[in-house]
């Protein structure tokens, strides 16, 4: 069943996209200046990519499954 939905393809492609906005959003509005410690933003950048990424892989899989059930 993992492997007819798709589910590491979704689970790398859902992650790579969570990096990426994680990683605009830092550029964005960290990186400009801030006053607070910096593992603070890694921190919350790792709980970003991990929650983005499981979500993102989620609906990919969701999208996998109505696909093969039209069939």
């Amino acid at each position: 069943m993992v492997a007819a939905l798709n589910v590491p393809r979704n689970a790398k492609l859902g992650f790579s996209l969570a990096v990426l906005v994680t990683g605009a959003l830092v550029a964005l509005f960290v990186l400009p200046g801030t006053s607070r410690p910096t593992y603070l933003y890694a921190a919350l950048a790792f709980v970003l990519v991990v929650s983005l990424g499981g979500l993102l892989t989620a609906v990919f899989t969701v999208v996998s499954a109505v696909r093969i059930a039209r069939e």
